[in-house]
């Protein structure tokens, strides 16, 4: 004999319930995608970093092998030449060392860095001692950036 004959067995989810939970992930959402094109273009932008780091240390090298940064001709032979990455192109200034890394137009990358720029600045060598040290600016918003590196 049963026990609890007037006892229904619960036969699945109220509608509340599930309202509830289709509001919490539309609140994850709302808040997660917005997060995760951030990063995305933080990835993108690490691009710029990464095509300009060989460039900076050939150019550092001729400088100081030289005395005086590379000029076009230079340029042309290889020294600090233009380097075409997944997510922008970097190209050397003749005379002055100044990398400059200009990013690809948006669908290629985010709509927020699309035609920024990342300027690596080498210091003046006049009265050069110590550490080759490069000063980074951008075009781009901070929050793209490394810590290093003064965006807008």
């Amino acid at each position: 004999m049963n026990a609890l004959p007037n006892k229904k067995a619960q036969q699945g989810f109220t509608l509340i319930e599930l309202m509830i939970v289709v509001a919490i992930i539309g609140i994850l959402a709302a808040v997660a995608i917005p997060a995760y094109n951030d990063y995305t273009q933080r990835a993108q932008m690490s691009d710029a970093f990464t095509m300009a780091d060989g460039m900076k240390i050939a150019i550092a090298e001729f400088a100081q092998s030289n005395g005086s940064f590379p000029a076009a001709t230079d340029i042309t032979a290889g020294i600090g030449a233009p380097v075409t990455g997944k997510y922008g192109t970097a190209a050397t200034t003749a005379d002055t060392g100044v990398v400059i890394v200009t990013m690809g137009a948006a669908g290629v990358v985010g709509a927020d860095i699309a035609g920024t720029t990342v300027t690596f600045t080498p210091p003046a060598l006049a009265g050069l001692s110590g550490a080759f040290t490069w000063t980074c600016t951008s075009t781009a918003k901070q929050k793209f950036l490394p810590k290093t590196c003064a965006g807008v």
